[in-house]
């Protein structure tokens, strides 16, 4: 029998020098647990589907260097809010804005205190199943850096935090980069965060990504998550919250596919009253995949979540939702709603659904739904027989089917870049039905 592939020795090189000591510890604790790590294949269940474009070539394994040109790549897109931009996993204080407002701090690992790193330590990763979330131990492993932000208690943030992801491979360098985000919210705070994923060049790179958010009692967080990057690209990321009493977290997702896309998202309702809404949009096209994966942890009683995510794919491309949502024992009186719903653009493309509930308790109410199908050409008849052209009808069903949820993005010059995004996408994968 062909022994089971394991992590490369070459991707557990050690980072992060720079870092405080308490963190280098942390590095160090992950790598040694790390070494000899078996990689999933398509007998790992939440791997199935994406295994086979899981590369982990040595040459991907060095840490991407830091441009010389300061402001070669840097991401110029106009933000309304305060701009952190991290750069091949640094952050770049250069190119940041970091925000001057009472109650609000953002601040790069690598100057933290050894005292605050210490707390950081040891809350990173336990917002994470790591038993499926494999890859964020090997982010914790090789962080060359990344940003805190702390909003005090009773603190409202004015602006929204735009955390701006860039992977500089201009020069066809390969390699890998770590970008890490870390949230605390005191009570009954609010933030809006927004993080976008881009790059320039052409390289060959794995993105390895994980944000945490810790919620406390009616702390209210409304997270945004743009994957923008050249399919070039292979992106795995990973986002944990943990909510607190009365708290709210709202998401919402926008994935363009590549090599290989992958984003979990899991969401812990650590105490009564929390609330949770996910978003989520995905689209593919030639050879490209996605794959989300989803997981809503309901172990307190009387809260609340709805989920709802859309997925296109085109061309030969692949695209997968996997959404769990696990009802504890003592979740009594939860309510929990998911909905997927899917769209083939052509005959070639594929889409894999899977709902799951597991419920232990037995005062709830959930429900969950999954479709998956073309165009409705009766729908497509009506517009046509109004005198609108093909093409043009093809566009206007399939972003009124997407638009329900890029609506829900509640800043305007974000929903305006995605809407081009997708425009975009849709004309380019017309099809005759």
């Amino acid at each position: 029998m062909k022994p089971a592939p394991t992590l490369p020795a070459a991707f557990l090189a050690r980072n992060g020098q720079h870092l405080p000591a308490p963190l280098q510890a942390l590095q160090h604790s992950r790598g040694q647990s790390l070494q000899g790590m078996p990689l999933p294949t398509r007998k790992t269940e939440n791997w199935k589907y994406s295994s086979r474009y899981l590369s982990f070539d040595e040459a991907l394994a060095p840490t991407l260097a830091q441009s010389k040109d300061s402001d070669a790549a840097v991401m110029t897109t106009p933000v309304s809010g305060y701009r952190i931009v991290i750069r091949n996993g640094r952050v770049d204080q250069s190119a940041s804005e970091f925000p001057d407002s009472a109650g609000l701090r953002v601040t790069p690992f690598s100057e933290l205190s050894n005292e605050d790193a210490q707390k950081l330590a040891e809350r990173l990763d336990h917002s994470l199943d790591t038993a499926t979330t494999q890859m964020a131990r090997l982010n914790t492993a090789r962080l060359e850096d990344g940003v805190f932000i702390a909003v005090a208690k009773d603190t409202e943030v004015d602006r929204p935090v735009y955390i701006q992801v860039f992977t500089d491979t201009d020069s066809g360098q390969q390699g890998s980069v770590y970008p890490r985000v870390m949230v605390e919210m005191g009570a009954f705070s609010k933030l809006t965060l927004v993080e976008q994923y881009d790059a320039g060049g052409d390289g060959s790179c794995l993105v390895n990504a994980v944000t945490e958010a810790n919620l406390g009692d009616s702390a209210n967080l409304t997270y945004i998550r743009l994957t923008l990057e050249p399919e070039t690209i292979r992106h795995i990321g990973a986002t944990g919250i943990r909510l607190g009493a009365n708290s709210r977290f709202e998401s919402h997702c926008i994935g363009f596919g590549g090599v290989l896309r992958r984003h979990d998202l899991q969401v812990r309702f650590e105490a009564p009253g929390a609330e949770c809404s996910l978003n989520g949009v995905a689209v593919t096209q030639n050879s490209q995949h996605y794959d989300n994966h989803t997981v809503l942890e309901h172990l307190a009683g009387h809260c609340n979540s709805e989920e709802t995510y859309r997925c296109m794919a085109a061309g030969k491309s692949h695209n997968i939702f996997n959404g769990r949502i696990h009802i504890h024992r003592d979740a009594q009186k939860t309510n929990a709603q998911m909905s997927n719903k899917n769209l083939l653009l052509s005959a070639e493309a594929e889409i894999d659904t899977k709902p799951e509930l597991e419920i232990y308790a037995d005062d709830v109410k959930c429900a969950h739904g999954a479709t998956v199908g073309r165009l409705d050409p009766e729908a497509l008849f009506y517009l046509l027989a109004r005198g609108i052209a093909r093409d043009e009808a093809r566009t206007l069903l399939s972003m009124g089917f997407i638009n329900e949820i890029v609506a829900r993005i509640p800043l305007e010059d974000v929903r305006e870049r995605v809407d081009q995004r997708l425009a975009g996408f849709i004309q380019n994968n017309l099809i005759e039905d």
